[in-house]
C-alpha cells in the first residue's frame, strides 16, 4: 500500500510539473535553450567581413556556424528569408595583437591574441513588442604562441566562432 501511494505521488508531482511547463508558453530544449512559443522557423543572413584586416573564409564560416548552431541546438527549421527568428550583422573586427612579451625585450610577442568581434541584430517577428529583439556586438579572443598566427589561424578560428555563436544562440534563446 505504502508503495502504490508513493508511486501514486511521483506521477502526480510529475503531472503538475508538466503543467506547469507547458503553461509557460516557452518551448525549452534540452541544451538550455527556450524558444519562444509558436516560433518555428529561423533565418540567418549572410555575416560580412568589414574589419580592416581579413581572414577570406571568416564571413562564410561564421554565417554557416551560427546556423549549424540553431538547427542542431533547437527544433527551428531554417529557411531563407522571412524566419520567425532572423539573425543578420556584421564581422567589425579581426584583431592579431600581442598578449605577452618575451622577458627583457619589448619588440618580441612571447604569445599573441586573435580577437573576433561581431555585430548581431536578432528581430522575433511574432514579439510585437520588440522586447526580445536585439542588436549587440560579441566579441572572443583566443592566444596562440609566438607572433605569427599562420599555422594556428583555422583553428583558432574555429574556436572562436564556436564561441561567438554560443553566445549570439544563448542572448537569442536562453535570455543569458
Amino acid at each position: 500500500m505504502c508503495k502504490v501511494l508513493k508511486h501514486l505521488k511521483s506521477i502526480s508531482l510529475l503531472c503538475l510539473m508538466v503543467l506547469l511547463v507547458q503553461s509557460c508558453g516557452v518551448k525549452y530544449s534540452f541544451t538550455g535553450g527556450s524558444i519562444p512559443k509558436g516560433m518555428n522557423t529561423y533565418t540567418v543572413m549572410y555575416f560580412e567581413n568589414l574589419s580592416p584586416l581579413v581572414y577570406t573564409p571568416l564571413s562564410q564560416n561564421f554565417t554557416e556556424a551560427l546556423k549549424d548552431r540553431i538547427r542542431t541546438q533547437s527544433s527551428l527549421s531554417q529557411v531563407n528569408n522571412d524566419g520567425d527568428a532572423i539573425f543578420e550583422g556584421v564581422i567589425t573586427s579581426y584583431v592579431i595583437g600581442p598578449a605577452g612579451v618575451i622577458s627583457g625585450t619589448t619588440d618580441r610577442a612571447e604569445s599573441s591574441r586573435l580577437t573576433i568581434t561581431v555585430k548581431v541584430k536578432y528581430t522575433n517577428k511574432l514579439d510585437p513588442t520588440g522586447e526580445s529583439d536585439f542588436e549587440d556586438s560579441f566579441s572572443q579572443f583566443q592566444d596562440f604562441p609566438g607572433a605569427d598566427i599562420t599555422a594556428y589561424e583555422a583553428k583558432i578560428n574555429t574556436d572562436i566562432i564556436k564561441m561567438l555563436t554560443e553566445d549570439v544562440y544563448n542572448k537569442a534563446f536562453a535570455n543569458w
